[in-house]
Formats: structure tokens, C-alpha cells, sequence
């Protein structure tokens, strides 16, 4: 008999909490039969906007918080004196077994030390990376670490390259994934110190894949399903991934209405530009899942609409049914 996914879900974090976190609740119960969505915050705001929506009772439960941890809050500060907000039960009661996954928009920083405080740290496992999907010409990358560690070491590295590969395999379906570290060229004597460092140790490594380095210009190209490297970098790659995106496809719309020739055009190949679009639209893969802990937390963007909260909700079905952590513990 198939298990029930129970979610818990910081209803409070994010530019858009708490409207378009509750409506990506409902989607996903509205969509998966076998999830229980956690909603954690405020009550009265939950329930009113719960107000809106038909959906099976029985699969979203409201946990009443009283504290929202804000952007501009030092995050250490506020995960040890704020016990009762959304952001500290929620992962409380992952800790606690009581939720096989844990979902914010909220602040990165304070999801982040959290996970590290209340979740805490696979054994053996050093650091934990974030590690979001990025859409590439090929289907998608994971681009590990992207803003949890920016100061990491070679031995850091390698377990992101290792836990990286365990994920695509395990739950994107990437057999034998390729594992490549981010460099400023193809040759084996270039990058930084941590590169050159980290080179030879992943060589070494006969549990992954590793096929060398990669440039950031063979990111979009899918030339390698890992994408390793420190959270600087990553964050760096990231961003601009997300801003040229962004920017690419404003001026294609713009010159398509720009006059009546190119609307024409664009009525005339409106559906296949959706669909390429689509491809290129990183929400439809969920949040950042922070691996190495002892469950699953996922961070999506503090902009996230309910197609975010949505999609990581259900990503978190295949990464707790696959047993992800016992999977990294044993191969860490």
C-alpha cells in the first residue's frame, strides 16, 4: 500500500505568503492523492485563505505559529529565539518524524542555519549544499552548492559531487550521471587553488562520474548533469542564469508585437514558443533541496508564485520513497 508524503509548509515566508503558498498547497493535494500537506502559521490568516479553495480536508492540517522570521533578521539569532515561528516548528517537525519533507520561501539564511541546528547533519557528511534544477537544452542540471557554502574545501566538493549523483540518479532517473567541476577552462592545470585541489580528488572518486571541468558557457548545454561547485560561484551562475532568462525572453516578446508582421508571426508559432518557454522555466522542477541532512528541506524562491510551492511539494514524494538520506549516509 502506498505511503502518504506528509509536507510541512512554511505558510509565512516569501514575497507572496501567504495567498500563493496556500493555493500551491492546494494544487498539490488537488493533484497527489497521497500527500498530507503540513500548513504552518498564523491560523485565522491559513484558514482564510484555505476559505477560497476546494480540496480534501483530510490532506492539509493547519499548525499554528506566532512568530514569522523576516529577510532582515540575522538568521542565527532569530532560529534560537524565535521557538514559535513558522520557520522553527515547521522543521521541528521534520526532526521530530512528524514530516517526511519541509518547504519555505521564507528566508534563506534562516532555512539554511535550521537545517543545520534542528534538522542537523547526516553523519559523516561535512557541509550541506543547496542544489536547485536549472533548465539546460538537454533537460536539466543540478548546480551544487548555490548558496549555502561559500568558503567550502576540497573534501566539501567531493561530497557534493557524490550526494549530487545520488540525487539525479535516485531522484531525477539520471543514470550514471555526468559530475564536472566549474572551472575558467577545459585543461586539467587551470582554475583557482580549491579547483586545482578538487580536481584530482574527484579523478579519484570511482563511485561518480566525473568527466573534468566545464565553463559556464557549457551550462546551458547540458554537458554535464552534476555541475560542482562552491556557493559563491554557484550563486553567481545562478543569477545570471535566472537574469539573462528573464531578459532573453522580454525582448523576444517585445519584438514580436512590435509591429503587425511579427504578430502575425508570433500567432503563427505561439505554441511551439510555449513549449519552448516551458522547457526553460525552472519552477516547474521545485525548489533547492539542501542535501546531506537527516530529512528533506527544500527552498524555494522568495518570489515563488503556487507553481513552486506546488512542484516542491511533489518533489518531495520521489526523494522520501527513494530514501535519500539513508542513501547518502551509506555512500558518504
Amino acid at each position: 500500500m502506498e505511503t502518504t508524503v506528509r509536507v510541512a509548509v512554511d505558510a509565512m515566508g516569501g514575497d507572496n505568503a501567504p495567498s500563493e503558498i496556500v493555493k500551491g498547497c492546494v494544487d498539490a493535494v488537488n493533484e497527489k492523492k497521497k500527500i498530507k500537506v503540513l500548513l504552518v502559521g498564523d491560523e485565522s490568516i491559513i484558514k482564510s485563505e484555505l476559505g477560497k479553495y476546494t480540496f480534501n480536508e483530510g490532506q492539509i492540517e493547519i499548525i499554528h505559529a506566532t512568530e514569522v522570521i523576516t529577510n532582515d533578521e540575522s538568521p542565527v539569532a532569530a532560529i534560537r529565539s524565535k521557538k514559535d515561528s513558522s520557520i522553527v516548528i515547521a522543521q521541528k517537525l521534520l526532526k521530530d518524524g512528524k514530516a517526511d519533507g519541509f518547504v519555505s520561501a521564507g528566508s534563506t539564511g534562516a532555512v539554511l542555519v535550521g537545517g543545520q541546528l534542528i534538522v542537523g547533519r547526516i553523519k559523516g557528511v561535512e557541509r550541506a549544499p543547496l542544489a536547485p534544477l536549472i533548465p539546460t537544452t538537454k533537460g536539466f542540471s543540478l548546480l551544487i552548492d548555490c548558496g549555502a557554502n561559500v568558503d567550502a574545501r576540497p573534501s566539501h566538493l567531493v561530497q557534493f559531487a557524490k550526494m549530487g549523483s545520488i540525487y539525479m540518479k535516485n531522484v531525477m532517473g539520471v543514470q550514471n550521471p555526468k559530475v564536472a567541476i566549474v572551472n575558467v577552462g577545459v585543461e586539467k592545470e587551470k582554475g583557482n587553488q580549491l579547483v586545482k585541489e578538487t580536481y584530482p580528488l574527484l579523478e579519484a572518486c570511482d563511485d561518480i562520474n566525473f568527466t573534468g571541468s566545464i565553463e559556464a558557457r557549457e551550462i546551458p548545454a547540458g554537458q554535464a548533469d552534476v555541475i560542482v561547485c562552491e556557493a559563491f560561484t554557484g550563486n553567481v551562475i545562478l543569477k545570471l542564469y535566472e537574469g539573462v532568462a528573464g531578459a532573453l525572453m522580454g525582448k523576444v516578446k517585445e519584438s514580436m508585437m512590435s509591429n503587425m508582421k511579427t504578430k502575425i508571426g508570433a500567432l503563427l508559432i505561439k505554441s511551439e514558443l510555449k513549449k519552448v518557454l516551458k522547457d526553460f522555466d525552472a519552477s516547474q522542477y521545485g525548489g533547492a533541496p539542501m542535501l546531506g541532512l537527516n530529512g528533506l528541506v527544500v527552498k524555494t524562491h522568495g518570489s515563488s508564485k503556487a507553481l513552486d510551492i506546488k512542484n516542491s511539494i511533489i518533489q518531495c514524494i520521489t526523494f522520501t520513497k527513494q530514501n535519500i538520506p539513508e542513501k547518502i549516509l551509506k555512500n558518504i
